[in-house]
């Protein structure tokens, strides 16, 4: 039997710590400005942002659970937390994406003209937005790309830093033209390209969270690997699974029946599952004979 605890390196601390600090000083300007100005719309922005805040500390949190220690009770530590803070900021994205489009279509069929002194608040207000929302989604830039939690709160961030662009592009060009349609329509657009940037997010977080293979991940080439070492006869009970939005294990039964081997095999095998597949967690069992019953015949090699 052969396992692989090596974790890298972790450190995303900081630019959570700092993305929400920025975040929560921008609620706090934008309540005073909608307060002081009348304004609903910023209003309702500044609880949209502090929904934004909560979706940096679901992260935060997912991130801080992988790192607790492993108890004889749980035995892998509570590592799914950042799958499920993926999970969580994904359909929480789309929730409000989705209240973003309910309103823009209210609005469309509205004829209401917006105040100028408003909206040209909102649009100082949304070009700070853009600032804040865009900055924190560069804390989070360099790891968006291996941990599916990091990729959610880049997300996050960088759907709202488009939703403030299109803000101040779409007030601008209202107060200007007296194009009062033009707002919605833009928000709809945002709203659907949102919606389709995240999905990718959210079906692959659900995945994870029902035990699916990564998606980087072929088992076919990974049973192919075990079963054509030499002295394999069959692969049996082969489970790919994610631990956490970085990392991933593997269990499975080699038939070997003549096997003799000492322990440097068992190791060139997790070596080789770390390099070629970057499976960081395996456990090889070594049987004469099959004796369990297998989730999977993957067959016989003849």
């Amino acid at each position: 039997m052969s396992h692989d605890h090596s974790h890298g390196p972790g450190g995303f601390s900081k630019a959570f710590a700092v993305g929400i600090a920025l975040n929560l000083v921008f609620v706090g300007v934008e309540a005073f400005y909608g307060w002081t100005s009348g304004s609903l719309a910023l209003l309702a922005d500044a609880g949209h942002n502090l929904g934004d805040v909560a979706g940096l500390v679901l992260a935060w949190g997912g991130a801080l659970a992988g790192k607790l220690r492993a108890t004889p009770r749980h035995t892998y530590g509570w590592k799914k937390g950042s799958i499920l803070a993926a999970f969580a900021n994904a359909l929480l994205l789309l929730v409000a994406m989705g209240a973003l489009g309910w309103e823009a279509v209210g609005r469309l069929t509205s004829s209401e003209v917006p105040n100028s002194h408003q909206g040209s608040t909102i649009m100082a207000v949304a070009g700070v937005g853009i600032l804040i929302n865009a900055a924190t989604a560069l804390l989070f830039m360099r790891g968006r790309d291996t941990d599916l939690n990091i990729q959610g709160a880049f997300l996050h961030m960088a759907a709202d830093a488009l939703v403030s662009a299109g803000v101040v592009v779409a007030g601008a060009l209202t107060l200007w033209m007296g194009w009062i349609w033009l707002d919605p329509v833009v928000s709809l657009l945002i709203a659907v390209l949102i919606v389709w940037g995240t999905w990718s997010l959210f079906k692959q977080s659900l995945h994870l969270l029902f035990d699916g293979v990564p998606d980087g991940i072929d088992p076919r080439a990974v049973h192919d690997y075990l079963a054509n070492l030499e002295g394999v006869r069959a692969v049996r009970d082969l489970h790919i699974w994610a631990l956490d939005t970085a990392q991933t294990a593997m269990t499975a039964h080699l038939v070997m029946p003549t096997w003799q081997q000492d322990d440097s095999f068992l190791r060139g095998i997790e070596d080789s599952l770390h390099e070629r597949f970057e499976i960081t967690h395996s456990t090889i069992q070594i049987v004469r004979e099959p004796f369990a019953m297998s989730c999977r015949d993957w067959g016989a090699k003849q």
